[in-house]
């Protein structure tokens, strides 16, 4: 009976050892983000599944990571970075402390990259209903356009119809 209950004191720690939970995973794919980002993002994928294991600070820590991991690996991830991005910040916003005061402003840095990808430059675009045929309406507006008055002044006025005499 000695042996037994020695055998399993011993064989507790190198099974628990070898069983890596969720956290480890993102602990390591943290550590690997800033230099192999490629494993890193194998190891995000491997633990997207289970994001619900993690404590919610965890949860809100894993969405910036992968973000940031995918904005690191360039132009092919950038849609997938904001997408992660702005889960984060969601994530924090509602339940605060899952993110560093130095990740919080490269989120917001990194989340004004990737917006003007989807937004353009800095430009807000105004549609309007092509109501009235005229094309240049529906193409919108962008720094230093003209603005509606001056654009009503720039149209031809109507002429009076001529008469037959």
């Amino acid at each position: 009976m000695r042996l037994a209950t020695t055998l399993v004191i011993l064989a507790l720690p190198l099974a628990s050892a070898g069983c890596a939970t969720y956290l480890d995973d993102l602990n390591r794919a943290e550590a690997h983000s800033a230099t192999e980002a490629e494993r890193a993002l194998a190891l995000f994928r491997v633990d997207e599944t289970d994001i619900d294991s993690l404590s919610q600070a965890d949860q809100t820590r894993y969405f910036y990571l992968r973000g940031m991991n995918d904005y690191r690996l360039g132009q092919p991830f950038r849609a997938d970075a904001r997408h992660w991005l702005a889960l984060a910040r969601a994530h924090e916003s509602q339940s605060p402390g899952g993110l560093r005061d130095e990740w919080k402003q490269r989120l917001e840095e990194a989340l004004k990259d990737l917006n003007q990808d989807v937004y353009g430059q800095g430009v807000v675009v105004e549609q309007e209903d092509k109501k009235d045929g005229d094309g240049d309406k529906a193409k919108g507006k962008s720094k230093g356009g003209d603005s509606d008055e001056e654009e009503s002044e720039k149209k031809p006025k109507k002429k009076a119809p001529k008469s037959d005499d």
